[in-house]
């Protein structure tokens, strides 16, 4: 399955209850772009591409900047809407490979959070939306990219990965690893009016290291300012300098 149907088919229902608590890791995300120095400056516009229910685009807006949220998936953009509160966010239905379309924006700030990037086709895409999302920051604008590393297998039992559970749901993932991509399948068990039923979908994600992605944005010429997992998921800080850009 496509991983447009497979949010629209079976993840996008419990994709809220399986992050957890949207205040506290929007705080959290908060407070990680201010220890890291990144805070409105210029444009004060900000894109987050793949912005789900808004757990970053509400920490970006708090911040002050001008948001536009990105998504492929209506019914995590409408739980975006709704999360907001009266806080003003532009919201795009769009495939977060346009990135291109936000160019007369001109964004200080781009984030791709999650395992977003990973859901891309391959790493020629990834590459690709790095090269678009460098080529219309600002000078000393910020991408920050967080994902999972995939490029090492899991073996045996470890690919069933506990990732939630409550009295009336439990959510585990099952990784398959080919050469490229990995296969990921999420079982949910979910009980209705008493009787516990399964509901189960996959689909692939990309096998792509933190090397190769501090690869693709140093040779796009950015700055690499933060490289670190943090809670098992990688997360990039890079920088478009003038210098980078080519003036002196």
């Amino acid at each position: 399955m496509q991983v447009k149907e497979h949010y629209e088919n079976h993840l996008a229902s419990f994709y809220s209850w399986m992050l957890g608590d949207l205040e506290s890791k929007s705080t959290a995300f908060k407070d990680f772009l201010v220890d890291n120095g990144i805070e409105p400056n210029n444009t004060k516009v900000a894109i987050d591409l793949g912005a789900g229910n808004g757990i970053q685009s509400i920490a970006l807006k708090e911040l002050g900047f001008e948001v536009t949220a990105v998504d492929f998936n209506q019914q995590l953009l409408d739980e975006l809407q709704s999360n907001l509160k009266g806080v003003g966010i532009n919201i795009e239905l769009l495939n977060i490979r346009n990135v291109l379309k936000f160019k007369d924006l001109k964004p200080e700030l781009i984030i791709c959070c999650g395992d977003t990037i990973t859901h891309l086709e391959n790493k020629e895409q990834i590459k690709n939306i790095i090269e678009d999302a460098k080529d219309i920051l600002l000078d000393n604008g910020n991408l920050v990219l967080t994902f999972r590393d995939y490029s090492n297998e899991l073996n045996d039992s470890q690919r069933f990965i506990p990732v939630k559970s409550s009295t009336d749901r439990i959510l585990t993932c099952i990784l398959e690893y080919g050469t490229e991509k990995v296969k990921v399948t999420d079982l949910l068990h979910e009980k209705i009016k008493g009787e516990w039923t399964q509901k189960v979908s996959s689909y692939e994600k990309v096998r792509v290291s933190p090397n190769e992605i501090v690869g693709f944005l140093e040779k796009s010429g950015l700055e690499i300012k933060f490289n670190e997992p943090i809670n098992r998921i990688q997360t990039i800080i890079a920088r478009k300098t003038a210098y980078n850009n080519g003036y002196s």
